[in-house]
């Protein structure tokens, strides 16, 4: 695992698409921080937080559109595939890589604190919520897009379909809304990733949300490791 990981940290700079995401990402976390913190006098910065959830699930599928595509297309997956490792190994290596350059970007939100922390008093405890609530979001996030991207050979059309996948879950609390059945509602509702991450930036400690995100993590995981199996036996 530790070398898929390493090729594909070098990759992701090497290409660019890091330079690209870094700098995207903190373009607009700096835009949502200015106008939702400094242009309202707050140390609070629960209202950026939960502004960046779109720009998240825009953002992750432009991270995680080459991992599997770009083996596919270029024919290498083959000779990962019968090589001497684990297609555990692969693919969280793959999704680790994409999981570091994803903290790397979040962590741009510590900067922000150190500045808000002159000129008032940041509750640190909220601050953390919210952050590891992004962390815990991303983490599902960037597992759903590995998974698409395991499913084709086109980088553009794994970044849309990760987009339009991310947009239908983000809009089940919508979907659900206008559905009458009760018990179907509530089944919708608990499968919400925006409700079970905007309880983090109200400042709710779920744990049972904090399982949520993990799991759907390790079943995305899951998948793409089937796919790659069905790959090598195909």
């Amino acid at each position: 695992m530790g070398a898929i990981y390493r090729r594909e940290m070098g990759a992701f700079f090497t290409s660019g698409v890091a330079y690209v995401f870094l700098s995207v990402y903190a373009l607009l976390s700096g835009i949502f921080f200015f106008y939702g913190v400094i242009g309202s006098a707050t140390s609070d910065m629960s209202a950026m937080f939960g502004s960046m959830f779109i720009v998240v699930l825009f953002l992750i599928p432009i991270l995680t559109m080459k991992l599997m595509s770009e083996e596919k297309k270029n024919r290498t997956d083959q000779g990962l595939l019968t090589a001497p490792i684990g297609l555990w190994s692969i693919v969280l290596g793959k999704y680790f890589a994409a999981l570091t350059l994803f903290v790397i970007a979040e962590s741009i939100v510590f900067i922000y604190s150190i500045f808000v922390a002159v000129y008032g008093d940041i509750v640190w405890s909220t601050l953390l919520g919210n952050y590891f609530a992004m962390l815990f979001l991303g983490a599902a996030f960037i597992a759903v897009g590995v998974f698409v991207s395991s499913l084709t050979e086109n980088q553009m059309a794994s970044a849309v379909a990760s987009m339009l996948a991310l947009f239908v879950l983000y809009l089940f609390d919508s979907l659900a809304a206008n559905i009458s059945n009760e018990h179907i509602q509530k089944a919708m509702l608990s499968l919400s990733f925006y409700s079970r991450y905007v309880e983090f930036t109200s400042g709710v400690f779920n744990l049972s949300s904090i399982l949520f995100f993990i799991s759907t993590a390790f079943i995305f995981n899951f998948f793409t490791v089937r796919v790659l199996d069905k790959r090598r036996w195909g």
